[in-house]
C-alpha cells in the first residue's frame, strides 16, 4: 500500500495517546461472550464488490513491510449497504477511531467476533442485536485507508481467522456477490 500519509506509518508521539485510548476501548469490544448462537449460521457476504486484499496477505505500508493483513478487503464505492453476515450483538461501535476510522465489532456468541472498518456511517450502536442481513453501516475509506473498501474481520477468542471460510465453508460463494448498476 503506497500514498499512506506518513503519520499513518509512524505516528508521532502526539498521536500515540489517541491509539493507546482508543486500543483499550476496543480490548473492551473484544471481551464480549454474547449468548447467542449467530456463530452457528452459514454466514453470508456483508458487502457486494471486488475482494482487493486476501487475508493474510503480506502488507508492506509505504515500502515498509508490516504484519499479515489479517482481514479480506472488499472494495466497494463510498456508501456501499454493508450487512450484518450472521445474528449476533454489537461489541463495539465508533465512528472515528485513528487507524480503523469507523469500527463496527459483532459478537456472534461463543467468543465470536466480527470487525467492520473504514466505515464512512454505522447504522448500529453498542447492545444492539442485529439479524443475519440487516444494514450496519456503510463503505467508507475512513482510518488507514487510500480507496473505499471494507476490511471484514474474524477473532475467536483472540486468534485471527479468515472470515471469508465462515461463508464457503458451508458452501457459500468464495467471492463476494458483484456489484450491481
Amino acid at each position: 500500500m503506497n500514498g499512506l500519509p506518513q503519520e499513518t506509518v509512524t505516528p508521532p508521539p502526539e498521536l500515540l495517546e489517541r491509539i493507546k485510548a482508543e486500543s483499550a476501548r476496543k480490548a473492551a469490544g473484544f471481551a464480549s461472550i454474547a449468548a447467542g448462537e449467530g456463530f452457528t449460521q452459514p454466514f453470508i457476504w456483508p458487502v457486494a464488490g471486488r475482494i482487493s486484499s486476501n487475508w493474510g496477505a503480506q502488507r508492506v505500508l509505504n515500502g515498509v513491510l508490516g504484519r499479515p493483513h489479517y482481514g479480506v478487503d472488499i472494495a466497494a464505492p463510498e456508501g456501499t449497504l454493508v450487512i450484518a453476515p450472521a445474528d449476533g450483538v454489537v461489541a463495539f461501535a465508533e465512528s472515528d477511531l485513528f487507524y480503523e476510522g469507523g469500527l463496527l465489532m459483532i459478537d456472534h456468541g461463543q467468543g465470536l467476533i466480527t470487525l467492520y472498518l473504514h466505515l464512512s456511517k454505522l447504522e448500529v450502536g453498542p447492545g444492539a442485536s442485529v439479524r443475519q442481513g440487516q444494514a450496519i453501516g456503510r463503505v467508507g475509506k475512513k482510518g488507514r485507508a487510500t480507496g473505499a473498501h471494507l476490511c471484514w474481520r474474524m477473532k475467536w477468542r483472540g486468534q485471527n481467522l479468515d472470515p471469508s471460510l465462515a461463508v464457503s465453508a458451508f458452501g457459500g460463494p468464495a467471492q463476494p456477490p458483484a456489484l450491481t448498476p
